[in-house]
């Protein structure tokens, strides 16, 4: 049964001091599933107060004993994966087995960071004088303000918890209203696994509030965002004005990049694939795919059927491999994409229209004849909407994919080394896949450039982040 979710803060679990609760609706069925606790200033003072003082328990914890409790929640999460899972598929709608796949990620994370924890050096500079001792020690940065968005609660979460942790930071988390159990199912295996209380806060709430409350707010010293681009300007300025370290991971508008030497039966399975996983709710999404001319119309069809293949119901259901989409705001932007884009004299080549009149579901969607002027290619989409355009040169694929202001995530398939060096250095992106869909891993770097944001949430520098550079020079008496 979906639980009701409360507030973690202090170590225990908690209602709002108001008792004002939000809905939490079930996607597939448009059915209220359960609540979620309102969290409001007096509920924010606590979490602040319980991460002022859990911060100066857990820094002093060493970095031994933190990467062994990190070591045990990841384990709990293996444990428990059937539940939380489940919780995830009802709340978000994402398949079941996209559901366990998240959470086994989300204990590679945690692990990596646990592991991370130990290897947080610093280093010794070499002095000019006899007798002198230059030292470069690495210090956690105190407590992060960190909020995560519903396409993913655990996979969001994980990261910026278990980077925080590591460091020796507490953290309030921020997480998703419409996503909330197993995003707390994730804090309780932390709890459970002997953090120490304060350490970790969970609330939920109006974002708007809790962002603008909690981002100035003296005791914080880090934030991370993850979400979109217009939201994470406006955070960026804010914690700009408090000289707060921020992390942040926004929006993108992911070119596919398919040269007329590329394996095409691949290419297709591969980016349709992926183009429909978690419905495109997906920030790294592969969405504008760029294909040669002379191997277009090939890639397109081979790519509308994989995507008229796709089995769309309620993730529950094991033959379901497309959920529905999370929530009814999506549906309604997918309709507005397609009817802009058909208007200005898109073909759609496949799908364009919601799928029965109760839950979120939509059609997987490929549209073709598309032109600059369309909302759909400067947009970003979020959700299963495949645009395909046609390219002759390499300089021309290269302007195009290059000409929005985002830099998360970029693709490519050729046979030609040559290309793949070639495009890899030319993409303007925080991420490049070439040949395959290798992003968003544990030990490697995750983030954007430009208008997706700045920072890493993966790799050794993620943990970077939270950590403060002191310099201690000494000299002997």
């Amino acid at each position: 049964m979906y639980a009701n979710v409360s507030l973690f803060i202090d170590g225990a679990w908690t209602e709002a001091a108001s008792g004002r609760t939000l809905t939490v609706m079930n996607p597939a069925t448009g059915e209220p599933l359960g609540t979620v606790a309102h969290a409001e200033r007096p509920d924010l003072d606590r979490a602040l107060a319980a991460a002022e003082k859990g911060f100066a328990v857990w820094k002093k914890v060493s970095a031994y004993e933190r990467s062994k409790i990190m070591r045990k929640a990841a384990g709990l999460i293996r444990e428990r994966v059937d539940l939380i899972a489940t919780f995830m598929t009802q709340e978000q709608g994402k398949p079941l087995v996209e559901a366990k796949g998240e959470l086994m990620a989300g204990a590679d994370v945690i692990e990596w960071f646990a592991e991370e924890a130990r290897r947080a050096y610093g280093r010794v500079i070499p002095a000019r004088a006899e007798g002198v001792y230059q030292l470069v020690i690495k210090e956690p940065v105190g407590p992060v303000a960190a909020f995560t968005p519903w396409n993913f609660p655990i996979n969001q979460a994980v990261r910026k918890i278990s980077a925080a942790l590591a460091a020796g930071c507490s953290v309030i988390l921020k997480g998703p209203e419409e996503t909330p159990a197993s995003c707390a199912e994730l804090v309780r295996a932390y709890a459970d696994a002997g953090l120490p209380p304060g350490a970790v806060q969970l609330v939920y709430g109006i974002p708007a509030e809790i962002s603008e409350y909690l981002i100035p707010h003296p005791v914080i010293r880090k934030m991370s965002f993850t979400g979109s681009t217009a939201v994470g300007k406006q955070l960026a300025a804010l914690a700009g004005l408090h000289m707060k370290r921020v992390t942040m991971e926004l929006g993108g508008h992911a070119p596919a990049i398919v040269f007329d030497d590329a394996d095409i039966d691949v290419a297709s399975k591969i980016l349709a694939t992926n183009k429909f996983r978690n419905a495109g709710q997906v920030c790294v999404s592969p969405t504008r795919f760029l294909v040669q001319e002379s191997v277009y119309e090939n890639f397109v069809d081979k790519f509308v059927k994989v995507a008229e293949a796709v089995k769309v119901g309620d993730g529950l259901d094991p033959s379901s491999t497309m959920g529905p989409l999370a929530n009814p705001r999506r549906v309604t932007a997918m309709e507005g994409f397609i009817a802009d884009a058909v208007t200005k004299g898109a073909t759609v080549k496949t799908g364009g229209k919601r799928i029965g009149n109760k839950g979120n579901f939509f059609e997987p969607t490929v549209l073709a004849d598309l032109t600059l002027d369309m909302r759909v290619m400067n947009e970003e989409p979020f959700g299963p909407l495949a645009l395909m355009v046609p390219f002759k040169h390499f300089d021309d694929v290269v302007q195009e994919a290059n000409r929005l202001p985002y830099g998360l995530a970029a693709y490519a398939y050729t046979r030609s080394a040559k290309t793949a060096n070639a495009i890899a250095a030319a993409v303007e992106s925080g991420m490049m896949s070439i040949n395959h869909h290798g992003l968003a891993l544990p030990e490697v770097p995750f983030g954007g450039i430009k208008d997706s944001g700045y920072g890493s949430e993966g790799g050794l520098e993620a943990i970077e982040a939270y950590l403060n550079t002191k310099f201690v020079t000494q000299a002997g008496l």
